[in-house]
């Protein structure tokens, strides 16, 4: 009998090794802040990605693949938990809040199919406990980790995140630092020069603005060498005929008007899936070539389970897009752009591939809205400096502006995205067509993000933003909806219903229509002064907050100035950035110094172990004495 016992034990174990050797091994190739617009396989003649180019004609490249964010945690949210942004409340950078208890990083749920899952290391996941996040995804996560510590004959997803391209090199680190990390590490054959491709029309073409962009080329050329010795080593250990590789930049270029942006720029990104001879039946377009169906990152999570044959819980939504389950293709997708660092913001997008709509819910602030890391940059003060030299096309000059509510693009005709579509005649099929888009949708997914930080902070201290959403008693998102709607709607008969809306008895209502009285006119206001000054005595902060920076603005309201300081002071971390990011954009600084400066100095932590609340709060203090040149604007003094 123990005989029969121990040979049944040894079948099964066998059984269960070759059931796991049939698997396909994952390689995940994750590149930092990139747009296809840059890279050789998607027709840049420029560019010099060999490697990058060659996996891509082998494997299928898509053309319409979208981060579900435009800077990188949020979008790494979306990537670890197949979940949008905007229904777990993790849409602002580096915000920390918290998920449900049952809610895994995906490669739980790898682990539970038999996978050993490594990390080779980014993580940045933008959730609260993210030790313990980290732990419960991974077998190993740091710059160690790789496949060849499993277990012998065990299937692996390895993750690989290359950060030569991330922001930093491309424009934001000193120039010194990029010649020492990026160009030192290029021959002179390998390298791009500054004259050496098309600058885009985005941006003024000039010897001082060529020296900064040629960094993209060199950042991604250094990328794709070390993509070319990752990929001998998998080769050379005899694992590439058993492994599919998914190939993607996690966001859009790390340039101003890329990454943080809510345009297509901000959001889409090279993506290729490359298939063995083995898996070949597994894709659904065959051995290689092109695709134009559209992907985002919360389809990842599903495919990857899918083809581990692991169980997939019912909070992910996103399709399969490889394999027997392979789910239908969509004809649209809803994207999301929200707060970067220290620069608040609310987008949402639709794109069926062609045309990319974008429904900006903060219009008082431009495009090139003030962010710490960003305005360090060289390219960044090149072009205000170009500005206010007046060296700037009309149009160049308008990303300093306060945007439109909408904007529609027509990609396929304008890939820069330079001629707005929203008043045309001729796009009003298509922009009533996405308008009705993504009001469904996002109604439907009960977008959290409709709640300003302030709340969600607060939501997340006792609860967690993803269940918060679910219920209609406490979360009104119809009404709310219907406020924020008319935020960015300029004109006298939208005040009046904006200021209606300020006796509502809804905190959030209240609080959207204020929001949409700030991108309103002066002249629109003055009549209205006394009603809105009453509402500095909201007692919903962000509402008095909001109402303050208006009045104070406007008015010249002494109370509003008093509020606007002690809200900067405050020990809420998310009412204080508030506070300072209005006064970014408000022309009168000057009684405001004295507070800042002391904000700046005070080392406040916000109760936040790590330092994310702290940091943007200072981030925004010193782009507020930036801008007076108190303080110089340089990585030295980016916090």
């Amino acid at each position: 009998m123990k005989m029969k016992t121990g040979l049944c034990l040894l079948l099964f174990v066998f059984s269960n090794a070759l059931l796991a050797q049939k698997k396909p091994n994952v390689l995940w190739i994750t590149i930092e802040d990139t747009s296809p617009h840059f890279l050789g396989c998607y027709g840049n003649r420029d560019a010099k990605t060999p490697v990058m180019d060659a996996l891509a004609g082998a494997g299928i490249r898509f053309t319409n693949a979208f981060s579900t964010g435009t800077v990188c945690s949020p979008s790494r949210t979306a990537l670890i938990t197949g979940v949008k942004t905007y229904e777990t409340g993790t849409g602002n950078h580096r915000s920390n809040y918290r998920l449900p208890a049952d809610m895994h990083g995906f490669p739980y749920y790898l682990k539970q199919a038999g996978y050993h899952t490594s990390n080779n290391a980014k993580t940045d996941y933008n959730v609260a406990d993210e030790k313990e996040f980290i732990a419960d995804a991974w077998d190993e996560s740091s710059g160690k980790a790789g496949w060849w510590n499993r277990e012998a004959g065990q299937p692996f997803f390895a993750v690989f995140n290359f950060n030569d391209s991330h922001q930093s090199r491309t424009m934001t680190d000193p120039y010194a630092k990029y010649e020492k990390e990026v160009l030192a590490e290029l021959s002179e054959e390998e390298r791009i020069g500054e004259d050496a491709f098309d600058m885009p029309p985005i941006y003024r073409d000039s010897p001082e603005m060529r020296k900064q962009f040629a960094r993209v080329y060199n950042s991604l050329k250094l990328t794709d060498k070390k993509i070319g010795k990752l990929l001998k080593r998998l080769e050379d250990e005899k694992l590439r005929d058993s492994t599919i590789i998914f190939f993607f930049g996690d966001h859009g270029e790390g340039i101003p008007r890329g990454k943080t942006n809510g345009i297509d720029l901000g959001y889409r990104v090279p993506f290729v899936i490359w298939f063995p001879p083995m898996y070949q039946h597994l894709s659904p377009w065959g051995a290689g070539g092109i695709t134009d169906e559209l992907i985002s990152f919360e389809d990842l999570a599903p495919t990857l389970i899918s083809i581990a044959g692991g169980r997939q819980p019912a909070y992910m939504k996103g399709r399969k897009l490889i394999g027997p389950q392979r789910s239908a293709p969509v004809d649209h997708l809803i994207l999301s752009s929200d707060r970067s660092d220290n620069g608040i913001d609310m987008v949402r997008s639709v794109t069926d591939g062609k045309y990319m709509y974008s429904r900006n819910y903060m219009p008082f602030m431009p495009e090139l809205r003030y962010i710490r890391y960003m305005e360090i940059a060289d390219i960044k003060q090149q072009m205000r400096k170009d500005l206010a030299g007046k060296e700037l096309n009309d149009w160049q000059a308008s990303l300093f502006a306060p945007r439109p509510a909408e904007f529609l693009f027509d990609i396929h005709a304008d890939p820069w995205e330079t001629k707005n579509l929203i008043d045309e005649p001729r796009a009003r099929t298509v922009a009533d067509r996405m308008r009705t888009m993504l009001r469904t949708d996002l109604t439907s997914a009960r977008d959290v993000m409709f709640l300003p930080e302030y709340e969600i902070a607060l939501i997340s201290a006792k609860s967690t933003p993803y269940q918060f959403r679910l219920s209609e008693r406490e979360y009104a998102l119809k009404e709310i909806m219907n406020a924020a709607e008319l935020c960015g709607r300029r004109g006298k008969s939208v005040v009046v219903q904006q200021l209606k809306l300020l006796s509502s008895p809804d905190k959030i209502v209240r609080y959207w229509a204020m929001l949409g009285l700030r991108a309103q006119s002066a002249a629109l206001l003055r009549p209205y002064q006394e009603m809105i000054q009453r509402s500095v005595g909201d007692t919903y902060p962000p509402v008095a907050v909001t109402a303050a920076a208006i009045t104070f603005e406007l008015f010249g309201y002494a109370p509003a100035a008093d509020l606007l300081k002690k809200s900067m002071q405050s020990d809420n971390a998310e009412l204080a950035l508030m506070a300072i990011n209005y006064l970014l954009y408000i022309p009168e600084k000057q009684p405001f110094i004295d507070t800042v400066k002391a904000v700046q100095k005070s080392g406040r932590t916000y109760g936040d172990e790590n330092k994310s609340r702290a940091y943007k709060v200072k981030a925004g203090c010193m782009d507020f004495l930036g801008i007076l040149g108190l303080v110089p604007n340089t990585p030295d003094y980016a916090e």
